[in-house]
């Protein structure tokens, strides 16, 4: 997805320079989460990915380097060369996300939430914060309202985000808020009764997110310290600046993904790997986003038949089970470079170690997590691995193997080839 992460430092005080009288960088990214999670931009790809670079770059004060040409390069992975006459994708995202937004704000459900628009002619997104026409009422909804979620002790920063999405802090507890979403109100489905150890649990669920810039030395992961301690001897320390970058497909696993338990009246937080705690993941139910950049996964998975290997540099995952040495790794197509497999890890456990539920999404690459993802929120793709799995499936610990073809830098469906439950 174009050039690498790059860390934001102190982006709220940024920010404010850059537009003292508008609405704050924390309700910009707090209305940016309402909008990733709304049906009009969850149920897509490109609209979610460029209005969330958009709107931190310009949080940034980069405002002024929004150009179509850098937009196709960093949120849609074409060459720096690439004719954009020819190749429109962006002209045309674009156009769709404000139609798309304007039909958000047409609603009068969000009267009195701060406004992103994208006005006609250009790239740069303009915030404002609109007064509600009726005295606002009373309510529990933070998706309605300014959060009201506690932010956790223990002097946490801002979370530098990956330089195309803001959209993980944006969920909110990457900055410790809490969200407590609406009622469902609707038949019971598989997707409900897949999520149901995670929403049935009093306490709140913890997204721990991989962060690439972070390697890690699978080999030496022994213990459940917290990660940088002196008993990670083998994990490579990461600078501040390192810590709390996420990949956009990442990113775009935790907006839908969330929004599932959004929907099921269930809080949460987003902590990345390197900063979550083992104490932590025993307060609640756990989502581990990332394979080979989430320490945590690599940990919970180690006792598990599928697991992930470091080989040199080459990422593995393998049938710890299988009569014979099973293993997949990514493979770049020889006839298309722009072809390639990649393979990835859907879980649904109870962690002895934590004593928790624990939903795995995570891949070989980040386009493996988010086909991976793509089981946990989509129900035509859960159904087809339910149809692997006994009847009983909902009382039963699962975990399967699914490949995906990447085609130009997107995750294609998740195909299922192995699984196991006990």
């Amino acid at each position: 997805m174009g050039s690498s992460p790059r860390s934001i430092e102190e982006p709220d005080a940024v920010a404010a320079q850059q537009n003292p009288s508008g609405p704050d960088a924390k309700l910009i990214r707090a209305q940016l989460a309402r909008l990733l999670a709304h049906p009009l931009f969850s149920n897509s790809k490109r609209y979610p990915a460029l209005l969330a670079y958009v709107v931190e770059q310009e949080l940034l004060g980069n405002g002024s380097q929004l150009k179509e040409r850098t937009i196709g390069v960093e949120v849609f992975g074409r060459t720096a060369t690439y004719d954009a006459n020819s190749d429109p994708v962006v002209r045309i995202t674009a156009g769709e996300v404000r139609k798309r937004l304007s039909q958000y704000y047409y609603d009068p459900a969000h009267d009195g939430e701060p406004v992103i628009e994208l006005p006609i002619g250009s790239y740069v997104p303009v915030f404002s914060q609109r007064e509600p026409e009726l005295p606002v009422q009373s309510t529990t909804d933070p998706m309605t309202s300014t959060f009201p979620g506690q932010i956790e002790t223990g002097g946490r920063r801002w979370i530098a985000v990956a330089g195309l999405v803001l959209a993980s802090i944006a969920l909110g507890a990457a900055f410790g808020f809490i969200f407590k979403p609406k009622e469902p109100s609707r038949p019971l489905t598989n997707i409900d009764r897949f999520w149901e150890p995670v929403t049935s649990s009093l306490n709140p669920a913890t997204f721990c997110l991989g962060e690439p810039t972070n390697r890690v030395d699978v080999s030496s992961i022994g213990s459940f310290e917290s990660p940088g301690t002196e008993t990670e001897k083998g994990t490579e320390e990461s600078t501040a600046a390192d810590k709390g970058r996420f990949a956009l497909s990442d990113v775009i696993t935790l907006a839908r993904t969330a929004a599932e338990l959004q929907a099921r009246n269930k809080t949460f937080r987003v902590v990345p790997a390197s900063q979550a705690t083992f104490a932590q993941l025993r307060e609640g139910p756990i989502v581990l986003i990332g394979g080979l950049d989430n320490v945590w996964t690599l940990r919970i998975t180690r006792n598990l038949r599928f697991g992930f290997e470091l080989r040199g540099t080459i990422g593995y995952l393998v049938d710890k089970k299988a009569k014979t040495a099973t293993s997949w790794t990514t493979v770049r197509s020889e006839q298309d470079p722009k072809l390639a497999r990649d393979y990835a890890i859907v879980a649904r456990i109870h962690d002895k170690t934590t004593g928790q539920p624990v939903i795995i999404a995570a891949g070989i690459s980040e386009k493996g997590t988010e086909a991976a993802g793509e089981i946990l929120y989509n129900r035509l793709h859960l159904s087809s691995l339910l149809s692997h799995l006994p009847a009983d499936w909902q009382d039963e610990n699962l975990e399967a193997v699914i490949e995906t073809q990447v085609i130009q830098g997107h995750s294609g469906p998740p195909n299922i080839l192995a699984v196991e439950t006990w």
